[in-house]
């Protein structure tokens, strides 16, 4: 048991080594940072915190934390001649870049529930976990759309343009979709003052049932473009 124990510490530490490219440290400072910018920002413009403000706090440090591995994994391998080596372990689609999506993701839920913590400490009282899974939403699914999107630019500059361009699109039309299950940005603590509670959790569930099975296509289609070895050899 200690040494399977051991073995998942290594793959985990190695893959993020990897997954962010030996800079880990630099990530996770980053995102305090932001994270403070701009609860600063809040609290110079409206000092009154509520759950959906906080949700907003959560959702763009973990984006941040997503979109480096997501956009430059794929090259990073190449720049560093791993990307023969991967190709050339059986079901290698599967068994590297599925594992180090979920890692990814883990890492960035990791940090968010620190970052919950001290704002549930210093801000706000909340559930710490209800609203961590409502962030990890927007997070995984945007995670997986960069994935794809690399998969087929197959490289990193071009696929954080793209990512960047995105992202800005659905952040855009956050306002006009406001209360839409097809809003990505949906704030589910921010519940509209001219709507039931029955209607608006309807929306909130069909919401976060288009993320995840958008977030399966993604990651499905992803897979598929990455059978095409030669295209990226």
């Amino acid at each position: 048991m200690k040494s399977y124990l051991f073995l998942l510490y290594r793959l985990i530490t190695y893959n993020i080594k990897v997954i962010f490219a030996n800079k880990f440290v630099y990530f996770v400072v980053a995102a305090f940072l932001f994270f403070g910018f701009i609860v600063l920002i809040a609290i110079f413009d409206d000092p009154n915190f509520n759950e959906a403000v906080i949700y907003g706090f959560l959702v763009f440090p973990g984006l941040l934390l997503i979109f480096y591995p997501m956009a430059y994994g794929i090259q990073n391998d190449d720049d560093s001649k791993m990307l023969e080596t991967i190709f050339g372990i059986p079901n290698y689609r599967y068994k590297v870049w599925l594992v180090r999506f979920v890692i990814t993701a883990g890492v960035a839920a990791a940090i968010l529930v620190v970052l919950a913590a001290l704002a549930n400490f210093t801000l706000l009282r909340f559930d710490i976990l209800p609203m961590l899974g409502q962030v990890m939403f927007p997070i995984v699914f945007l995670s997986s759309v960069a994935f794809v999107v690399s998969t087929l630019i197959r490289n990193g500059n071009g696929t954080a343009i793209v990512i960047v361009i995105i992202a800005f699109m659905f952040f855009v039309f956050a306002n006009p979709l406001q209360s839409s299950p097809y809003n990505v940005f949906l704030n589910p603590f921010s519940e509209p003052r001219d709507m039931s509670e029955f209607i608006w959790l309807t929306i909130i569930f069909r919401n976060r049932l288009y993320l995840l099975v958008a977030t399966s296509l993604c990651l499905l289609y992803g897979m598929y473009n990455l059978q095409y070895r030669e295209r990226f050899i």
